[in-house]
């Protein structure tokens, strides 16, 4: 409630700064958390949300004029203002350059989630688990992985915190959809992950449900930790386990993945990813777009069902 629209002046680019007219800027649940004052990222009030955002560069520092009318997909988090705004400041670094086929409202969506699910898949490849384990199973990066799973064999158990959600699931063919609500939930999801020798799991929630995903899990393996939707500390993590059955607890966080690619490494990957959204192969689902004058309404419907899809900001 205390968000408001405001005009401010572009402020002056530093010289490897590129201005983005925006397309669209997607509410993420870490621009959710930054309102609420429980990200990591903090900046000087007042500041402009959003940490992602597709468009088109109109104007450029010194260091970046061969980019000018380029179409990109950007990530921001420094103390700049952020892309829920007619234009944005990027550095030229944390642009991702889109093919001529991609879509503007796709792209707008694309440099945290589908990165961050590859990078997730990558673990389990390199863990060679026969299965995974992942709560917020409602959620669009959980829908990606879930492709992303099926294309490498790999099966998926599901978590979701409500009935509608599971429902869902269901239909759409998911064989392993458990809801936390149950109270039996532990010893069907113990005894899942058991049977199908799930051993990496991605946590997105922390609280209580972190711990009862490690402790269900056999020896050698991984809990991965990408998210805090509880704003709530892991619990219940069985000490014996840390100690006597290889298992181990590890945080993500893309910003460090990012940095220890080089350049033609990361290109690959977009491309690769790219492709895959141009052909329909990965999607990201948008329930609604909402102007800027929309906002308090927009983030309402977000919050209420985030598991229907993303809202897209467009000025």
């Amino acid at each position: 409630l205390s968000l408001e629209i405001q005009e401010k002046a572009v402020p002056k680019l530093q010289d490897n700064e590129v201005l983005i007219k925006t397309h669209a800027a997607p509410v993420n649940p870490s621009d959710i958390a930054f309102i609420q004052g429980a990200y990591n990222i903090v900046k000087p009030l007042p500041a402009v949300p959003g940490f992602e955002g597709s468009g088109v560069i109109v104007d450029t520092g010194k260091n970046a004029r061969e980019l000018i009318h380029k179409k990109v997909s950007a990530f921001v988090q420094t103390n700049r203002d952020g892309s829920w705004a007619d234009y944005f400041i990027a550095r030229k670094k944390d642009l991702t350059m889109l093919q001529d086929d991609m879509d503007m409202d796709q792209a707008a969506c694309f440099t945290v989630n589908p990165f961050t699910a590859y990078a997730l898949m990558e673990i389990a490849l390199v863990r060679e688990s026969k299965a995974i384990i992942q709560n917020a199973a409602g959620a669009q990066l959980a829908a990606l992985l879930r492709i992303m799973a099926k294309e490498n064999g790999i099966e998926v158990i599901n978590i979701v915190r409500k009935a509608e959600t599971a429902t869902f699931l269901e239909q759409q063919g998911e064989q392993h959809v458990l809801n936390q609500a149950d109270h039996t939930f532990e010893e069907k999801l113990t005894t899942l992950s058991r049977k199908l020798q799930a051993t990496t799991a991605f946590d997105a929630v922390g609280g209580e449900l972190a711990g009862q995903m490690f402790n269900a899990m056999a020896e050698d393996s991984e809990l991965v930790v990408y998210g805090g939707l509880s704003n709530k500390p892991a619990a219940g993590i069985g000490l014996k386990d840390l100690i006597f059955k290889n298992k181990i607890i590890s945080g993500f966080n893309l910003m460090d993945w990012k940095r220890e690619l080089d350049i033609s490494e990361f290109e690959k990957i977009s491309k690769e990813l790219q492709d895959k959204i141009i052909s329909g192969v990965y999607k990201t689902e948008i329930q609604e777009a909402i102007e800027l004058e929309q906002i308090l309404l927009g983030l309402k419907t977000y919050l209420g069902n985030m598991s229907g899809g993303k809202i897209l900001i467009k000025p």
